[in-house]
C-alpha cells in the first residue's frame, strides 16, 4: 500500500504539468460555434459607412463591429492602457497606403500564405525574421482606418493568434528598427507592406 500511494503521489505533479501543457498549446483556438474568417471582399461604400458608425465616441464605450470566436474588433483606436491590438493606416508616397501597429510599425504579407482559407506558411526561421503579428485571449482588436470585416484571426502550429488582414496572416520585418520603416518591401518577390483590405501595397 505504502508502494503504491508513493507511486500515486509521483504521478501528480506529472498530470498537472500535462494540464498545462496542453492549456499553452491550444491558447489561442477558437471557442465552440466559432469558424475561421475567409478572406473580405473589398470594402464597400456601405461596409465603409458601417465601420464609421461604429468608430467610438468620448465618453462612450466602444461598439464592437466584429466577433471572430473570443475576439472582440472595435472600429476605430483603442483608449490608452487598455492593451488592445491597434491596427492603423499609414500612407507612404512610394506605396501607397498600408497597415501598420499601434506604434507605427509596418505590417506585412507573405506570398506564399493563402487567404482563402487563411493559411500561414513562415514558421521557424521564417518566423524569426517575420515574427507574426499576434492577440491574446485577454486583449481585444481595434482598426482604425481598416474596415472591421476584413480583420481576422487564425490559429499557428504554435498554438498562438495572428492577426489577418483581407484573409492574409500579417507580420513584422525584424530588420525594420522604426516606424515607418519598410525594409521589408519586396524582399524576395515575395513580401510586401499589406494594403488595407489585405492586398499589397505596391507603388502605382
Amino acid at each position: 500500500m505504502f508502494s503504491a500511494k508513493r507511486i500515486t503521489r509521483s504521478m501528480v505533479p506529472v498530470a498537472a504539468s500535462a494540464v498545462v501543457l496542453v492549456g499553452l498549446l491550444s491558447a489561442c483556438g477558437s471557442d465552440e460555434g466559432s469558424q475561421a474568417v475567409p478572406a473580405a471582399p473589398a470594402a464597400t461604400a456601405s461596409t465603409q459607412a458601417t465601420a464609421a458608425a461604429s468608430e467610438p465616441v468620448a465618453g462612450q464605450a466602444p461598439t464592437v463591429a466584429k466577433t471572430q470566436g473570443w475576439l472582440k474588433i472595435y472600429a476605430g483606436t483603442a483608449a490608452a492602457g487598455t492593451g488592445a491590438v491597434q491596427l492603423n493606416i499609414v500612407d507612404n508616397p512610394a506605396v501607397g497606403k498600408y497597415v501598420s501597429d499601434g506604434a507605427g510599425r509596418s505590417l506585412y504579407r507573405f506570398d506564399k500564405d493563402t487567404a482563402q482559407p487563411s493559411a500561414s506558411n513562415c514558421s521557424g526561421q521564417c518566423a524569426v525574421t517575420w515574427p507574426p503579428l499576434t492577440v491574446n485571449r485577454d486583449q481585444a482588436l481595434f482598426a482604425a482606418g481598416v474596415d472591421p470585416q476584413q480583420v481576422g484571426f487564425i490559429e499557428r502550429a504554435d498554438g498562438t493568434c495572428q492577426i489577418t488582414v483581407g484573409g492574409w496572416p500579417v507580420y513584422y520585418f525584424s530588420k525594420d528598427a522604426e516606424p515607418g520603416d519598410l525594409l521589408g518591401q519586396g524582399v524576395g518577390g515575395t513580401w510586401f507592406a499589406v494594403a488595407p483590405n489585405g492586398a499589397k501595397a505596391v507603388a502605382k
